[in-house]
């Protein structure tokens, strides 16, 4: 296996000190090493793949040397813009060394959202004219992968992947775990929006441990999984689709969003649709524990910046900004009571929780398609007379 001290020190023997990017569960030892031992203004956690090329190349333009961006295959999709029109060879012609985990690989057993990306990682990277070696676990074939990968771009003056399989790095824990100052879990917070929630009321909740913990949650107290969407892929996307079904439902049943503070600033852009279309029934909810939680606890920016005022700023209705069970219970009978009385408004509450997960937290059993069909006929039943008309 790899150590991660053993790449780090590769790439600076190479001149490559500034890194960017977005963790992944694969890359979690290495990116823990560079948060670690990076310094900050080396070292930029990406809102998103593309941002993070964008990063890279204006630190190339800056100091013509190579900047390295990490990512899991699944934000390939992200990238390939700015990769294309950008650092392409025919455009600006941006030398970087992409280092992408390889979710999905066939023959390893993953979950179903990974299983096409990881068919057609290769194949996207043949598209784009992009060389790549999918990295060797040996330190002494590894290195020679890192030589002829930078003399590859040193000739091209253009990107380079390496792809990572599962299991190349060696374990490397992150030691600069900054500690959230928070009274709830994410779980118990879930669980107390999902049991407030109006019957009639869907969730459509975000990629990560939310969506397996408001599973959990529902198998918990014996509910069934109708009345949810598990976006299980799709990073950022999920409250895009909770807008959607909002102004499309049929009597406009009430429509909670279970984002995450990665998710939401991944694709922030989608919250001025939100604010400007302005459903009355949607209610979303940011679940901010300043980390990427499920691909190794990697810090975002959601605690230095305000999601709440940028909310405001996109034209929400009504604001909540949260911190323990008593001032999430108090916006929630808020929002309770205003589906009751017809006169709901377009909301965001943003709810401080702690990082991390229980460790015998299950999957979902269901496949997503089977998910699909059953909130669809949920969905599209028939509303119950004289609810939710607004």
């Amino acid at each position: 296996m790899i150590r991660p001290q053993f790449f780090y020190d590769l790439l600076a023997k190479n001149g490559t000190d500034f890194f960017t990017g977005v963790p992944d569960s694969l890359l979690k030892s290495f990116c823990a090493y560079i948060t670690d031992n990076a310094p900050a203004e080396k070292h930029i956690i990406a809102a998103n793949e593309g941002a993070a090329v964008a990063l890279a190349s204006g630190f190339h333009f800056a100091t013509g040397r190579v900047p390295l961006v990490y990512m899991q295959n699944s934000g390939i999709g992200n990238a390939v813009n700015p990769l294309l029109s950008l650092a392409d060879s025919d455009v600006y012609s941006v030398p970087m060394l992409l280092v992408v985990g390889w979710r999905g690989e066939p023959g390893v057993h993953d979950e179903p959202q990974h299983v096409k990306q990881g068919k057609v990682t290769c194949e996207l990277f043949d598209a784009m004219k992009i060389p790549y070696a999918v990295a060797s676990d040996d330190e002494t074939e590894f290195e020679k992968q890192i030589a002829d990968a930078f003399a590859t771009m040193k000739a091209n003056s253009a990107p380079y992947a390496l792809i990572i399989r599962k299991n190349t790095f060696e374990d490397y824990a992150l030691k600069n775990n900054t500690a959230v100052d928070a009274r709830m879990s994410r779980e118990e917070a879930i669980e107390k929006i999902m049991r407030s929630a109006p019957e009639e009321a869907v969730f459509v909740s975000t990629t990560g441990m939310a969506s397996r913990e408001l599973y959990e949650l529902r198998e918990k107290h014996g509910m069934g999984h109708e009345k949810d969407f598990l976006t299980v892929g799709s990073m950022g996307h999920a409250s895009q689709i909770a807008l959607s079904i909002a102004l499309n439902t049929e009597c406009k049943r009430p429509v909670f969003c279970l984002d995450g503070d990665g998710a939401a600033i991944m694709q922030m852009g989608g919250m001025t649709a939100i604010g400007t279309r302005a459903p009355q029934n949607l209610c979303h909810v940011v679940l901010n524990n300043g980390a990427h939680d499920s691909v190794g606890g990697q810090p975002t920016v959601g605690f230095a910046i305000r999601l709440y005022d940028i909310a405001r700023a996109c034209g929400y209705k009504k604001i909540y900004c949260v911190t323990d069970e008593a001032s999430l219970t108090s916006a929630l009978e808020d929002v309770s009571e205003s589906f009751r009385s017809g006169k709901p408004e377009l909301t965001f509450i943003e709810v401080c929780v702690k990082k991390g997960a229980r460790k015998d937290l299950g999957r979902p059993k269901s496949t997503p398609k089977e998910n699909k069909a059953a909130f669809m006929q949920f969905l599209m039943g028939k509303c119950r007379a004289g609810k939710n008309e607004v």
